[in-house]
This record gives C-alpha cells, sequence and structure tokens, in this order.
C-alpha cells in the first residue's frame, strides 16, 4: 500500500507549487516573464508593486520552482524555470475561464466588448506570406525585442496614435500583444478603426504563439 507519511509527503509538495500559483500579483508576475526575463525592478514597475512586495512574490516563486534567476553586477534577473511553466499558466487560466463564471466575468469586464476582429494563429501566417496584412506588436519594446512573431513591426500601445503614418494605409493590420488575457491588443484594433484603418487582432498572443512552437524572431 505505500508508506502513508510518505505519500502526505508527496502531495504536500505539489501542494506547495500550488500554493505559490494562489495569488493574483504571482500569477501575473508568470504572465510577465512569459514574454521575456526582467530583473526585479523592472517587474516591479510592470505589476505595480513596490521592490520590496515584489521580491517577496518572486521568492515564493522561486522556492516552488517555477522562476530561476541570474545575476548580472548587482542586479538580480528573473526568467520562467522552463517553458513547462508557461504551460502551466496558460492551462490555469484557460481552465479558470472555462469553468469559472467569476473569471469569465472578470475576463470581460477587463477585456471590453466584443467589438474587435480576431484571426486565428493559422490565418495570421497565411495572411502574412501572400502579403495580405502587416503584423503589429503592441507590447513595450523590451518584449518585442525578447522575442516576437517574425515579420512583425513593433509599435508599443502607447506610441501607436503618433506612429501611423508608418503604416502602409492600404493593408490590413493584426495586432497582437501577451496572449488571450491581454487588453493591448483589442486597445490597437479600436485606435486603428477610429482612424479609419483596417485592422484585427490576433485570437490570442505570443504566449500561445511560443506554445504552439511556432517561428520566433529575437531583434538583434
Amino acid at each position: 500500500m505505500g508508506d502513508p507519511v510518505a505519500k502526505a509527503d508527496l502531495f504536500d509538495s505539489l501542494a506547495r507549487v500550488g500554493k505559490a500559483l494562489g495569488s493574483g500579483k504571482r500569477l501575473e508576475l508568470l504572465d510577465l516573464l512569459a514574454q521575456a526575463e526582467r530583473s526585479v525592478e523592472a517587474l516591479a514597475r510592470a505589476a505595480h508593486l513596490g521592490l520590496t512586495t515584489c521580491s517577496a512574490h518572486l521568492q515564493t516563486l522561486r522556492q516552488a520552482g517555477l522562476v530561476a534567476t541570474r545575476r548580472d553586477g548587482t542586479r538580480i534577473y528573473y526568467r520562467l524555470a522552463g517553458p513547462d511553466v508557461a504551460a502551466l499558466y496558460a492551462l490555469l487560466r484557460d481552465v479558470a475561464g472555462a469553468h469559472s463564471a467569476q473569471a469569465a466575468a472578470a475576463c470581460d469586464a477587463y477585456l471590453g466588448d466584443h467589438d474587435t476582429d480576431a484571426v486565428d494563429r493559422e490565418e495570421l501566417q497565411r495572411r502574412l506570406a501572400a502579403g495580405e496584412v502587416i503584423a503589429v506588436d503592441v507590447r513595450p519594446a523590451e518584449e518585442y525585442t525578447a522575442g516576437h512573431i517574425p515579420g512583425a513591426v513593433s509599435i508599443p500601445l502607447d506610441q501607436l496614435a503618433d506612429r501611423l503614418a508608418d503604416l502602409p494605409a492600404d493593408v490590413e493590420v493584426v495586432a497582437y500583444c501577451r496572449g488571450a488575457y491581454c487588453v493591448l491588443a483589442h486597445d490597437a484594433v479600436r485606435l486603428l478603426q477610429a482612424r479609419g484603418r483596417r485592422a484585427a487582432r490576433l485570437a490570442d498572443g505570443m504566449l500561445e504563439w511560443r506554445l504552439a512552437d511556432l517561428p520566433v524572431d529575437a531583434a538583434a
């Protein structure tokens, strides 16, 4: 039958990983790290956390084996421990969205009205290859640098209104951002359509693109 104490220890060790995921802010940090390695300071800014609080959350994630670190001088950089951590985060998110009415309602409230057209990954690849669209990465520039869809142009959302002239007026734009729960692409499409441009968004984002093992370019 096996040793019940050893069995309890096994399940407790699994539960420690679950407990590390039991914080919205820690999930947000994983979401950010799925895009690019970041310093503690950069993560604190992006997640709107104090430095001490952010460090404490990161230590919890590290103790659970979900993130790894490297040191560059006096600065510590964090990254996901592996692509399976990104897959775990994506699965948790999708299960919550599918089975929790509260999570689904919160998603709708955050992303806004379903007023933007979407294309899936396969369609985007086909249309890019045919020269029918231009892909625009509206994430922060450091995330684009860490990895982006081949051929995509980097125009962070906060620069989009001032850089419309950088986009050909006669080609449809497909905007993409971090993932299925990222609002940046939705807002980009709304802005582009309000300015009279043909635009759609990728139905998910860079997280799912990587998990599907599709080609990724990194800026030199």
